[in-house]
């Protein structure tokens, strides 16, 4: 389970080298290959092989700026970084013999703890984890660095950094999923970001815009909202769940109103709300898509005009980007080889980041100006091939089905 570790606030960056038998640069610490790691410290997670791993460097939470040194004197390399529970980070850089590549990210680490609430006040002292969150890498105090392909990682500098960050509060199709073959667009999503602002992906399976607030995730959320920061709110797959009778929300009056409540709670701290409509399930009739939440898609463009909030329309793009593809190719987006119908795989988690990122960039010009140029864009009736989309695959694999939506 989550327990609380006391670490020293790191003040200046922390560099480490990772080549081996390279000597240490001035004021780097040399890590041979295999250290474990310890607590409090820094070295590889349990699994791996050869270059594929984990590393870990125990760090507070906050936003810290990872520079790397890839690439090798004698061999190619084609290195892919993914940071915390597989949030992609760098994509297939690619290097030949002698030829070294520096590139930066930033990174969000937070742990579970709240500050303890007054005596005889409601509330907690953590988020109320799901048991499936346990030993999760997004909730400790550690920053861990996930390098796969055919990686050559010289040189790791981590240091804390003071940047913008984008909060995504959710459900599994936008949570940081933990085990291949599934993934979520929220997960690739900072890949898509210039290493000037920090991805804080605080969604979770199964949940819903009660659950999100009962669990205290919201109150962790609100906690880390400084002015100038943006929160995406994409729920609706769960909250229409009348079976879920303590967390259903009806479209017409209750989902509206939690999110407004949303809305305002995200305002009072100087936060700017974006609202982001579901990704339709994909379930063809005759050729085109059969809407599974409309109904929740109009509440939430009907809030978001009324309360003067942006938002990106998901839920279009992702009927436009299943129709164009056909009903046997679009079942190569998803997860569980297509018999999943609602939860991608990384594939379609990359297609759907890619139009979230482009509808920032429509609605809210002054955050997708942090977006890489390229990846201000997506065009989901004309979409690449899906064999283009490939992904080295993340250490942690698993065939279970994602729990909820």
């Amino acid at each position: 389970m989550w327990t609380l570790a006391i670490l020293a606030a790191v003040t200046g960056p922390q560099t480490f080298d990772l080549a081996p038998g390279a000597p240490p640069q001035p004021g780097s610490v040399a890590v041979a290959e295999g250290t474990p790691y310890q607590p409090g410290g820094h070295g590889y997670e349990p699994g791996g092989q050869a270059r594929e791993r984990l590393f870990s460097v125990a760090v507070p939470e906050g936003n810290y700026r990872v520079t790397v040194r890839l690439g090798d004197a004698k061999a190619p390399s084609r290195t892919t970084v993914k940071a915390e529970s597989r949030r992609l980070m760098l994509r297939a850089i690619t290097t030949a013999p002698g030829q070294f590549v520096t590139a930066s990210f930033v990174v969000n680490v937070r742990n579970a703890a709240l500050s303890a609430p007054p005596t005889n006040a409601p509330g907690g002292t953590a988020v109320r984890l799901k048991a499936r969150e346990a030993g999760s890498f997004t909730w400790d105090d550690k920053l861990t660095l996930e390098f796969l392909g055919e990686p050559r990682v010289q040189r790791v500098t981590i240091e804390p950094v003071t940047v913008p960050t984008v909060f995504l509060a959710g459900d599994s199709t936008v949570t940081d999923q933990r085990a291949e073959p599934a993934a979520s667009w929220g997960q690739m999503l900072p890949a898509l970001f210039q290493p000037d602002i920090a991805v804080a992906n605080h969604a979770e399976s199964g949940e819903t815009l009660k659950s999100f607030v009962t669990e205290l995730r919201f109150d962790k959320l609100l906690a880390q909202v400084k002015p100038g920061d943006w929160v995406l709110i994409q729920f609706g797959h769960n909250d229409q769940k009348s079976e879920w009778p303590q967390t259903y929300a009806d479209p017409a009056i209750t989902y509206p109103a939690w999110l407004r409540t949303y809305i305002a709670e995200v305002r009072r701290r100087g936060g700017k709300p974006v609202l982001v409509t579901s990704p339709e399930r994909r379930n063809f009739d005759a050729g085109r898509i059969r809407h599974t939440l409309a109904d929740y898609a109009a509440a939430m463009r009907k809030v978001a005009q009324t309360e003067g909030v942006p938002l990106v329309d998901l839920q279009e793009a992702t009927i436009a980007l299943y129709e164009t593809y056909g009903p046997a190719e679009a079942a190569r987006l998803f997860n569980d080889g297509g018999r999943d119908k609602t939860h991608h795989n990384n594939p379609g988690a990359w297609l759907l980041a890619r139009a979230v990122a482009a509808g920032l960039t429509t609605a809210v010009p002054e955050l997708g100006a942090h977006l890489y140029p390229d990846a201000r864009s997506f065009d989901p009736v004309h979409p690449p091939a899906i064999d283009s989309l490939a992904l080295a695959p993340s250490l942690a694999a698993s065939s279970e089905r994602p729990t909820g939506s």
